[in-house]
This record gives C-alpha cells, sequence and structure tokens, in this order.
C-alpha cells in the first residue's frame, strides 16, 4: 500500500463564514437521534447580505441600506456647531482684518505741510526752559527794547462761518475728534494697536462687522460649489473621453458668487470703517446699513450696476481664482522638481508653488483691492458723507482708474511719519536763520521715492498675507494636507 509522504494536498483552510443549518424534524423521544450527514457538516451557504462597514458607526445617516429617518435633534446640533465653528473662526481673525481694511482706505496726502501746531513733549521742553533760562537773562538785559524778537505764529485761514479751515491731516487742534490721528502705522497691528488704544473706538472696534462678515463668508463657501457644479452640467458633457476642468468655469462661478453677495460686501466695508462714537455712526447694524442704502443711493440696481462698484466687483473676484490656478502651474515646473508636479504626486512641491502664486499674485490683487474698498467707502445719492475713523480722500474718486491716479500721484509712502518736537524744529529754524547746511538735510529728505509716491499705499497689508502663506506652507508641510489656501481666506 502506497502512502503519500505529503500531506500539502490534504490540508483544507477553515472557513470563516457562518452555515446555518436547519433543525431536523421532532421525532419520538424514545427513538434514538440519528447521527448527522457528512455533507451536512461539510456544507456552506453563501449569504448576499453586505459586509459591515465601520464608517457606518460614525456617521449612520450614510448606511442606506437600513431605513433612513430625520433625527431633528442631531441635525439641529450640527447646524449649531457648524454655525460657531465659523463664527469663532472668523472672529480670530477679525481684528487683523479690521486693521487691513483702515490701511487700504486710509489717505496721506504727500504735499500735507508741516502743522504749526505740534504736540510738544514735555520733557523736552521742560529741558529747553531749563538750559536756557540763563542765557535768556543776560540777552534780554542787554538787548534793544525797539527791536522785538519774538516770533508770532502766522494766522490760520479760515471760512465764511469763521471756522478755521483745515490745511493739513497732521494738524491735531482741527481734527475730528472721530478720526484717529495718523501715526507710526506700517502694519495691521500697528493699525490695530492704534484702534484699541483711540478713545473713540476701543478693543470692541476691533470686531466690527463680524456678523456681516460671518455671513458673507458662510454663503460665499456654500454657494460657489453650487454655481460652480451647476456650470459643469450645463456646459460640459459626461460623454467626452480624457476630461479635464476647464479654466473658466471655476473663475465665472467665483465672478457670478462675488456679485451676487456685493452687497454683504458693501455694507461690511462700511460699518467697518465708520466711526464707533454714538453721535458720529451712520449705520447701527448691517440691517440698517443695507436699507439706507438702498433708499438714498439709488436702490438695488445701484448696489450691482454702479460703474464704480460693478467694475471693480468683476475685476477683483475674477482676477482671484485666474491667478490662483494659473501661476501656480507656471511656476512648479520651473522649481526643479521636475516637469510634472502634481498635488497626488509631489505635494510639498506643489504647496511651495502655491504659496510663491500667491505672492506673485499679491502684486496685482492688493492695488484692486485697495481701489475697491477706497470706492465703497464713498456714499453715492441724497447720502451723506460717511464719517470714517480715519483720514479718507475728502474729494470722492470717479473710478478704478482716476483712484490708482491719485492714490500714487498725490499720497505718500513714508509710514510712520514723525513729527518733529519744539526743540528740534527751534534748532532747525536757527539753523536756517545762519544758512547752516540744513537746507540741504531738507532736498535730500524731499527727494525720496517713498515720500514722492503713493505705491506702497497700494499694498497696504502686504506683510500680514505673506505670513499667512508661509504659515499656509509650513501646515501643508508637515501636516499632510493636499490643499492650500493659498491666501483665498479674508488674511
Amino acid at each position: 500500500m502506497n502512502s503519500n509522504p505529503s500531506l500539502r494536498d490534504l490540508y483544507n483552510p477553515p472557513s470563516s463564514a457562518w452555515a446555518f443549518v436547519p433543525l431536523p424534524p421532532m421525532q419520538n423521544a424514545s427513538a434514538p437521534a440519528p447521527a448527522p450527514a457528512a455533507s451536512a457538516m461539510t456544507s456552506y451557504h453563501w449569504t448576499t447580505r453586505p459586509a459591515h462597514n465601520s464608517i457606518f458607526d460614525l456617521s449612520p445617516s450614510l448606511d442606506l441600506s437600513e431605513p433612513s429617518s430625520l433625527n431633528v435633534p442631531l441635525l439641529l446640533r450640527s447646524l449649531v456647531a457648524s454655525a460657531l465653528l465659523q463664527y469663532t473662526s472668523t472672529a480670530l481673525v477679525m481684528p487683523l482684518e479690521v486693521g487691513k481694511l483702515l490701511l487700504q482706505i486710509q489717505w496721506i496726502p504727500k504735499d500735507a505741510p508741516a502743522p504749526s501746531s505740534q504736540v510738544h513733549e514735555e520733557e523736552e521742553e521742560e529741558e529747553e526752559e531749563t538750559l536756557s533760562d540763563s542765557t535768556n537773562e543776560d540777552e534780554s538785559y542787554f538787548a534793544d527794547p525797539a527791536v522785538s524778537h519774538i516770533k508770532y505764529p502766522a494766522p490760520k485761514p479760515i471760512d465764511d462761518q469763521g471756522y478755521v479751515i483745515r490745511t493739513s491731516v497732521l494738524e491735531d487742534g482741527t481734527r475730528p475728534e472721530y478720526i484717529i490721528p495718523v501715526g507710526s502705522m506700517n502694519g495691521a497691528w500697528d493699525m490695530v494697536k492704534r484702534v484699541a488704544a483711540f478713545r473713540g473706538e476701543g478693543w470692541l472696534s476691533l470686531w466690527k462687522g463680524l456678523f456681516t462678515s460671518c455671513i458673507h463668508d458662510v454663503l460665499f463657501s456654500n454657494v460657489q460649489p453650487l454655481v460652480d457644479s451647476f456650470m459643469h452640467s450645463v456646459f460640459l458633457s459626461s460623454a467626452t473621453g480624457l476630461y479635464r476642468p476647464p479654466l473658466l468655469l471655476p473663475v465665472a462661478s467665483h465672478v457670478i458668487t462675488g456679485f451676487l453677495l456685493s452687497p454683504l460686501d458693501l455694507v461690511r466695508t462700511r460699518l467697518i470703517a465708520q466711526s464707533a462714537m454714538q453721535r458720529h455712526r451712520t449705520y447701527t447694524g448691517p440691517f440698517d446699513a443695507l436699507r439706507q442704502i438702498i433708499v438714498q443711493e439709488g436702490g438695488i440696481r445701484s448696489i450691482y450696476l454702479h460703474p464704480q462698484l460693478f467694475i471693480p466687483t468683476i475685476v477683483d473676484n475674477g482676477l482671484r481664482p485666474l491667478l490662483h490656478i494659473l501661476i501656480p502651474t507656471l511656476i512648479a515646473p520651473r522649481l526643479g522638481f521636475g516637469p510634472h508636479v502634481a498635488p497626488d504626486t509631489s505635494p510639498v512641491a506643489w504647496a511651495f508653488a502655491q504659496v510663491l502664486g500667491s505672492v506673485a499674485s499679491l502684486l496685482i490683487t492688493l492695488p484692486i483691492e485697495t481701489v475697491r474698498r477706497r470706492l465703497q467707502v464713498q456714499t453715492r445719492g441724497t447720502a451723506k458723507a460717511l464719517r470714517t475713523c480715519v483720514e479718507t480722500r475728502p474729494v470722492p474718486y470717479n473710478g478704478v482708474v482716476d483712484a490708482l491716479w491719485h492714490i500714487v500721484t498725490e499720497e505718500r509712502s513714508d509710514l510712520p511719519i514723525k513729527r518733529r518736537s519744539k526743540v528740534r524744529r527751534q534748532q532747525a529754524e536757527r539753523a536756517e536763520e545762519n544758512d547752516s547746511n540744513d537746507l540741504f538735510v531738507e532736498k535730500q529728505d524731499g527727494s525720496r521715492w517713498l515720500r514722492n509716491t503713493g505705491i506702497g499705499q497700494l499694498y497696504r497689508g502686504m506683510k500680514m498675507r505673506l505670513g499667512v502663506s508661509v504659515i499656509v506652507l509650513l501646515l501643508t508641510t508637515f501636516g499632510g494636507q493636499q490643499e492650500v489656501d493659498g491666501g483665498w481666506a479674508e488674511l
């Protein structure tokens, strides 16, 4: 009798499937039960029940095999949690957004004369008086009484009603009480500190327009995908072979969404720009602002189709997505990571390309955004001029090109503007009388290009945007995320 030395062919792996064998019919209790058949022990039955998915434990609403019922308490809790999360995230970045917007609308002319009444430093004034007591007594004893050395300030110009005309934005005596004085405001954080320390504003003013900003962001993030999917379903066919998303449809969806929500953006800008003082406030809230704008500035048609609002809205909402899509695809192949750099194959290289693209796009989008904010602050129709908490141009702009031209030609970029103290001003006057070299210093100071051009005014908030781009790059690199914001947030 031959025996197979190997047991490989005799091994039968056990099955993990469940087998349900029906019980035999009931028989007489006295009769012995028959032994189960061998075929019944080895027979397996396949079931059509799908395997359990663990994701259904996390979200029972995804399990379509079970009858679904609307859980109203769970839905309400989800909506409340989502609203609180969006409101909290918007509130965290709102102070920087307020500082950036106020910097963008602030008007600082380059030909502003030095104010005749400055804020003197008490310590330097006391020191000057102490040092000059002895010399003044000796000089006054031997001086000729017929010759007077006292210099009186020149009379200030007044209007027909006898009020002093304001000739400089640096004058504190004629500055309205609701306007923050021009000072050291190089960045958005400096403006945040000035707003918080100003008597007419305070810390609560850093969250002006928070509710409107939250509603605008929620609507934009939900309406834009709907518009984009609708345009894809209308203009694209599902029968095409190799599908590649076109460039114009995402740009068009952002333009349409931005145009539909432009009244909310206008209201938000007005609420942030207006003074927080009760007697100088124009709008009490977003609904009151929208009502007054509709009644006094030409109705709903003017809000959407006025040239000073329609053109910057279309350009701003069109350039952002276009540059966000186009510039990274042009920069990525030139980074040295190969000709085919994509988010799936090289996420870090693609994130770096998107950050560089966002920085390059800021050079184009920030001037357009600045012009748009300044045109939004201007009132139209029968509405009174908005009393803003920062200096604004007394003469309104006529359009986008006119605003760009006047910002570059009539404003200055050398912030902070350092005011001369009393001691330094007297020393300069004495030096001019003695024909010193101070005239050469003044010429050098006047030849600075930052003082003679307003290009820097077009890029207020640039440092904050660059910081956000770097933070996004670090989060993408160490967090492993595939998508980069690239400056799409309000920051």
